[in-house]
């Protein structure tokens, strides 16, 4: 488990002032030296991510963030990255040791409206063993002395307790619109992109769900999609495509048989299906010298025929026919200020976790920036997405809502 990717992993975060045992607290329930501990204020800079499983709840990411009450030039940047990681909790803990005071409740308002489960910890409370004046009405902490151990078991169990429902119960790719015994042709196109000797994750992971379902797999090649469908004696409930083969498996599928894509299915998992789809919209309304936003969820190696970088642009300079650049974010970086952009293009977000799409759907949102992720996208500029969206009917209204104008 400690390879599970981190999309799918509960983000758990820890928050609080300079030296109130954050640190402390992750090597505790890591059961090992995960990060320095000093009784110098601001040891802790970057944030620093640990991956374990934690049973029987299944693989975590603990985040350990600076003090966000920092002070001077370099102090303000480690909290500034302590803040990002605001964007990609599912779950914050709240450390305080001897105060609560102005600084606790604006972090704490600020998950209330997040909508964000917390977990309060009472740090060091063999020092300051009584709450402090402010502490919000009702709630209860955990207590612990995490220098001393005390309190590990009970923050698990708060942790089971506070965990949103869907890192309980993993929302699903594609089972839920399957039956037992259904059949599903994947078409996993072997190119440049596709690591050598094995599938690329969203294929994986969309295999295991059907195995989950009860159900079975036909796989292929896109080049050998018509002599598979053709062997078959019945057609199959469905084909799911890499986006990029689109439209050479939209012409080789009939057209009764429905056709969607590992990326779309993600968008409903990792993400929100109809707001992608209404971001698709944007598309079209792009004019001469707008500029395009390419969130990347990852770091990797570019290559010369890259999805994001190389061929969705291309494909959309080619149905717009507009002069339109692209601007490239990677990794856990994420603009503040998206005015500059007419549009943004987010990836399948199979290396991120649910938490974080959405926080930046809502970020372009409140900019009045239309979002869309890279497979709705290539429907749309294939003039393929009422069909990749023939099993989402929602999302498919939502996008000719905003096409119209009326939603």
């Amino acid at each position: 488990m400690t390879a599970a990717p981190r999309g799918m992993r509960l983000h758990i975060g820890i928050f609080g002032r300079r030296n109130v045992g954050k640190s402390t607290l992750l090597n505790l329930m890591a059961g090992q030296e995960v990060s320095i501990v000093s009784p110098a204020p601001g040891t802790t800079a970057d944030p620093v991510e640990k991956p374990m499983e934690f049973i029987p709840m299944g693989p975590v990411l603990w985040i350990d963030t600076a003090g966000l009450d920092d002070v001077g030039s370099l102090g303000e940047k480690r909290a500034a990255a302590a803040k990002r990681m605001f964007d990609r909790t599912d779950l914050a803990v709240i450390v305080f040791a001897g105060s609560w005071d102005s600084f606790e409740q604006d972090l704490n308002d600020e998950f209330v409206r997040r909508g964000v489960p917390i977990i309060y910890v009472h740090n060091q409370v063999d020092l300051h063993p009584g709450l402090p004046a402010g502490f919000p009405a009702g709630a209860e902490p955990v207590a612990m002395s995490a220098d001393r151990g005390v309190g590990k078991e009970e923050l698990r169990r708060e942790i089971l307790l506070r965990a949103p429902a869907d890192f309980i119960e993993a929302p699903p790719l594609i089972r839920d619109l399957l039956a037992p015994g259904d059949l599903v042709v994947m078409v996993t196109p072997i190119d440049a992109e596709a690591p050598r000797g094995r599938m690329i994750l969203p294929q994986m992971q969309t295999l295991r769900d059907i195995l989950d379902a009860d159900c079975r797999t036909l796989i292929t090649r896109e080049n050998r999609l018509r002599e598979a469908l053709s062997d078959l004696v019945r057609p199959p409930k469905m084909v799911v495509t890499d986006s990029q083969a689109f439209k050479r498996v939209a012409a080789a599928t009939p057209p009764e048989v429905p056709l969607t894509g590992f990326s779309i299915l993600y968008a409903r998992a990792r993400g929100d299906l109809a707001a992608f789809a209404e971001g698709a919209a944007g598309i079209g309304r792009l004019r001469d010298g707008d500029k395009v936003l390419v969130a990347e969820s990852c770091t990797h190696h570019s290559i010369e025929d890259d999805i994001g970088r190389n061929k969705l642009p291309n494909w959309i300079r080619r149905k717009t026919g507009k002069d339109v650049s692209f601007e490239i974010s990677a990794g856990h970086d994420f603009p503040k200020n998206l005015s500059a952009y007419a549009l943004a293009l987010h990836c399948g977000a199979c290396m991120t976790n649910r938490r974080a799409v959405l926080s930046r759907i809502m970020a372009a949102r409140a900019a009045g920036v239309p979002i869309v992720n890279y497979g709705i996208a290539i429907a749309y500029c294939h003039d393929l997405l009422d069909r990749a969206l023939r099993l989402f009917p929602e999302a498919y209204a939502a996008f000719e809502r905003a096409r119209s104008g009326t939603g």
